[in-house]
């Protein structure tokens, strides 16, 4: 009987494919995990807890889908846009962007439903407003509600789940108050076709691209006053770049200071250039700075896909990858453009990701992400486009819908798998890292896990860039689908900033035993976090619930699960492998970084929760994070499936840097 003591002490492969389970002299195996959930990647090599998502506000229309779009003006100037049917919204710093003007409130009766009085309001039923600064009938106060019933004069109001609001047991109107209708205007685009829209932006002005519509410019002046127009084309350029219905270009991008469209449906190949600096000027010439267009030649048809700036224009189609560059060292020109074809593999219809000089894409298919990038050395000097899912290929099973970059802080590719799962790539190749994990929200749609519609990513200047999604779920059996925002990583190094509950909200204030604000979870039974230490489960009831003790910060949302567990084990046997042969894990330890609260064990059905708080540490504060060495005694006998098990069920914050177990291998 072998003992032995072996090491996990990097995960930087992350969740590995069933496939891999015989590769077991692979640093692959070694450093890959048969599950990671809720957990993220370190380009250090350990594995962190995802943070939680708050909760900004409800779509437009939750009974129809939407899609986010980033727009950054620059770095203190950023926006998501929320795109619904034919309708746009904004979103800024987190909060939801209102119309300039408010409407102020003279009167509110005590009824069923009460009825608001402001002359000439300007409501129609169904306009979602924001309500604040009512002296007397508080109770009103800083909420989103729909209008109903309306008159010239007057209006009611309902909840966002569409229930009359009554006031006849609220305080008394006395003075004052403000409708303030949430800020949208109207959109181009249905339902249906905006998953296929494409952007780029330039300062204040974004130029969006859909093969049914004619090209759009969308301009900014302030938060709360945005506009769309068509783009005015000029330059008559042949084949026709702006000709008719149905047969406007499909994608869009800027390359060297010039508007590049490509692939109508009549000429799915084709890209057409504007004059330098001159974005909506595509007369065409020989001039270095006129106007080109090119089409790519091939022996069948290639629909151009995506098309990819960094130092060169990618350009992603249907039948493979091409590279436009100049014929020189200079820029493109009309006598300069030079296009080769690189691989071909062929790329599916999803805008690629840019990491560096590096473009990575779905394949035709849907299933396998490609990185496409330069290689140079002494055997090959080229471009290449290998495989980053063979490893993992079963976390894409399905397909993918869309990506977003997050640079800061670890770079991660988030994506979308077609049954609406949140997926996460940890993705530093200067450290040779590509790890894999997948991500389940909490709360649930229709009886399964909730579903990630869309995402979208900002920059900032904080040091960590920002992730929005909208999820669906089904809250008090109606489809909802909420705007959320994942919560920094960086949460302070303290309890009381932990942030570990989906679709949550935060207090931060005075001692208080109740706490409202929570209408968009009404009938949920949820997580808290109540002054740093882990509180009994609540239930929503009109919008708030109650504590079980004064708490001056919180976090309460929907709580989930973070697990990780390894590949069986492949250490300790004298006699050759260890696989197959049965193995007793009598003890580990567990490295740890800012941790409390979490489970160790063979599975997710036998583990034990590890105690933190000791005799030294008060009972009425929450026990401190914990960094070092946690020992662990290991119960159970010999087992030939032996993997090590950790999971964090708690809101709290969990990271685990390294497992080193203590084993008996008994050579059969």
């Amino acid at each position: 009987m072998a003992r032995s003591a072996p090491a996990f002490s990097s995960f930087t492969a992350g969740e590995v494919s069933p496939r891999m389970e015989g590769r077991v002299t692979l640093d692959t195996y070694r450093e890959g995990l048969a599950d990671m959930t809720n957990l993220l990647v370190l380009p250090q090599g350990g594995v962190t807890r995802r943070p939680g998502t708050e909760f900004l506000g409800e779509i437009k229309d939750s009974s129809k889908a939407a899609r986010l779009i980033p727009f950054q003006f620059k770095t203190t100037d950023t926006y998501i846009l929320e795109f619904g049917d034919q309708v746009m919204r904004v979103y800024r710093n987190g909060l939801q962007v209102i119309d300039a003007t408010d409407k102020n409130i003279t009167a509110i009766t005590q009824a069923s439903p009460g009825v608001i009085t402001s002359n000439s309001h300007g409501f129609s039923n169904g306009d979602e407003v924001y309500v604040d600064a009512i002296v007397g009938m508080t109770e009103l106060n800083g909420r989103n509600y729909r209008v109903a019933n309306v008159t010239t004069n007057t209006f009611t109001l309902t909840d966002l789940f569409g229930n009359a609001i009554d006031t006849t047991n609220f305080t008394a109107y006395t003075s004052g108050g403000t409708a303030t209708e949430i800020y949208n205007i109207a959109s181009p685009y249905a339902v249906a076709d905006l998953p296929a829209v494409r952007f780029v932006q330039s300062a204040d002005t974004m130029f969006l691209v859909h093969p049914s519509y004619a090209i759009r410019k969308l301009t900014r002046t302030a938060d709360n006053n945005w506009t769309f127009s068509t783009a005015s084309i000029t330059g008559s350029p042949s084949p026709n770049l702006d000709s008719g219905a149905n047969d406007y270009p499909s994608v869009v991008s800027f390359f060297e200071q010039r508007l590049v469209f490509g692939a109508t449906n009549n000429n799915p190949q084709t890209l057409w250039f504007s004059k330098n600096g001159d974005y909506e000027n595509f007369t065409t010439g020989t001039a270095d700075d006129d106007a080109l267009i090119y089409t790519i030649a091939s022996n069948q048809v290639n629909a151009i896909r995506y098309l990819s700036a960094t130092r060169v224009l990618t350009i992603g189609t249907t039948g493979g990858e091409y590279v436009l560059t100049a014929t020189s060292d200079g820029p493109v020109t009309p006598t300069t453009t030079l296009i080769r074809k690189y691989s071909n593999y062929g790329s599916a219809a999803i805008d690629p990701v840019q990491v560096a000089d590096v473009t990575l894409f779905v394949q035709r298919g849907g299933r396998k992400v490609r990185e496409f990038r330069y290689v140079g050395d002494i055997n090959v000097s080229a471009y290449q486009a290998p495989d980053i899912t063979i490893v993992a290929e079963h976390i894409t099973a399905g397909g993918l819908l869309s990506f977003a970059y997050q640079q800061e802080p670890d770079g991660v590719i988030w994506a979308i798998r077609a049954d609406g799962t949140l997926l996460g790539v940890t993705y530093r190749r200067e450290e040779e890292v590509v790890a894999w994990h997948k991500h389940i929200i909490g709360g649930e749609y229709d009886g399964g896990q909730a579903i990630v519609e869309s995402i979208a990513t900002l920059p900032s200047d904080t040091g960590e860039d920002e992730l929005y999604m909208i999820v669906k779920r089904t809250i008090n059996s109606v489809t909802k689908r909420y705007v959320e925002q994942m919560r920094p990583f960086n949460f302070g190094g303290v309890t009381t900033g932990a942030f570990f509950v989906d679709c949550g909200l935060r207090y931060s204030g005075t001692a208080t035993g109740t706490l409202s604000g929570l209408y968009h979870l009404e009938g949920e039974t949820l997580n808290v976090l109540a002054n740093g230490a882990t509180h009994p489960d609540r239930e929503v009831t009109d919008g708030g619930i109650t504590l079980a003790y004064n708490s001056t910060t919180a976090a309460v949302g929907y709580g989930y699960t973070s697990s990780m567990q390894t590949m069986r084990i492949e250490a300790g046997s004298a006699d050759g492998t260890s696989q197959g042969k049965p193995k007793r894990i009598h003890a580990i330890t567990l490295r740890l970084l800012e941790t409390v609260g979490i489970e160790v064990g063979n599975s997710s059905s036998e583990n034990d929760r590890i105690f933190f708080r000791d005799s030294s540490m008060p009972m009425n504060q929450a026990v401190p994070l914990f960094t070092g060495d946690k020992d662990i005694e290991f119960p159970g006998g010999y087992d030939e499936d032996d993997r090590l098990y950790v999971r964090q069920t708690q809101p709290l914050p969990m990271s685990v840097l390294a497992l080193f177990p203590r084993m008996n291998t008994f050579d059969k």
